[in-house]
């Protein structure tokens, strides 16, 4: 049944047809619906007009389109950091990170922390970001050692949860903190993402990394920093080697703050109506203010299937591992697209 679902010949959307057949869809990663939001689409048309469908030349080319420039600053301003990267891709943002800071210091990966940003070796660690980040205070504070690099997603999107920086006021040696954001901006904190919340600390810089192709709609990768930082990774031979993402998308994503907020808003009315309809079943687990949904049932899938609705259902990160069954909310689901799962349900 699961290889009906991969041959389709229709962009995803709240509904998707399979073979001849129609289901409602609740899963991906289109918190926003943007792929299927009209007035996106006409900026991005509007950014192929102006700029060309995608530009092949790398960052270092002695051409260069201005927008570029512009989209950094304009990202750094509205996710309140000091300057801003843009990347074609998230995985290139985050392994350009990596690869060019790991050696600030001593590393530590936390738990579940998201392949793109592993380095040298696969990160075995298990267990609670909570007791993690306890022992990582103590394995800190009590080391010789006087620089480290801690890096993290902000919040486990699988297992729902949005994880607490603020241990990090108790480190007392230099801390190059790098946080993967994917799931979280334009959703999390107002859709401003992770990096205004964390605590400012004297001795931790804070690097956020993300995707934009998620809440944002955008096939680019985003890094926020510190001018001096972002400086110096704009220096790096992945960077300068790199083709730009489409300058389209970037237009569209300057010209959507409107869009954003009122695509965040649906959401959040459809969250509220999910939340209430699940609040008192013990099969689900989810947070506030987040559009994901676990399922303890492991025939999730297969019975919802049977009703015409898809959800996301696939192991991670261990292909050979048990199926995570998650409905996944999007924007683009109204009112009758809920009301049709939660009876399904």
């Amino acid at each position: 049944m699961q290889e009906k679902y991969k041959h389709l010949k229709s962009p995803l959307a709240n509904k998707i047809i399979a073979i001849g057949d129609e289901y409602l869809y609740f899963g991906g990663t289109a918190y926003l619906g943007i792929p299927q939001n009209e007035a996106f689409l006409k900026f991005y048309l509007k950014g192929l007009s102006l700029f060309g469908l995608n530009n092949g030349t790398s960052r270092s080319n002695n051409v260069q389109l201005g927008i570029y420039n512009e989209v950094e600053q304009y990202a750094a301003h509205k996710f309140g950091a000091a300057a801003a990267l843009i990347t074609s891709s998230g995985y290139l943002a985050a392994q350009l990170t990596v690869k060019n800071l790991a050696n600030f210091g001593e590393v530590r990966y936390a738990p579940a922390t998201h392949p793109a940003l592993w380095h040298q070796n696969i990160p075995k660690v298990l267990g609670s970001f909570t007791i993690w980040a306890k022992n990582i205070v103590d394995e800190i504070n009590n080391s010789e050692k006087e620089n480290w690099v801690i890096i993290s997603n902000s919040m486990n999107n699988l297992f729902p949860e949005i994880y607490d920086f603020t241990f990090i006021k108790l480190l007392n040696k230099k801390v190059l903190l790098i946080i993967d954001d994917s799931h979280g901006i334009g959703i999390n904190n107002e859709g401003l993402g992770v990096f205004k919340t964390i605590p400012p600390c004297a001795n931790v810089e804070v690097l956020v990394i993300a995707s934009m192709a998620k809440a944002l709609g955008v096939d680019a990768g985003i890094i926020l920093g510190t001018t001096k930082r972002i400086h110096q990774l704009k220096l790096s031979h992945e960077f300068l080697g790199a083709s730009p993402p489409a300058a389209a998308g970037l237009f569209a994503f300057m010209q959507a703050e409107k869009i954003y907020q009122n695509e965040l808003e649906k959401l959040n009315q459809g969250m509220e109506i999910v939340n209430q309809a699940l609040l008192k079943n013990d099969d689900w687990h989810f947070i506030d203010n987040f559009p994901v949904y676990l399922s303890k049932n492991a025939e999730l899938s297969h019975q919802l299937a049977a009703k015409n609705v898809l959800v996301s259902s696939f192991a991670y990160p261990d292909k050979d591992g048990p199926k995570i069954n998650r409905i996944v909310l999007s924007s683009w689901h109204n009112k009758t697209d809920i009301a049709y799962l939660i009876k399904a349900l």
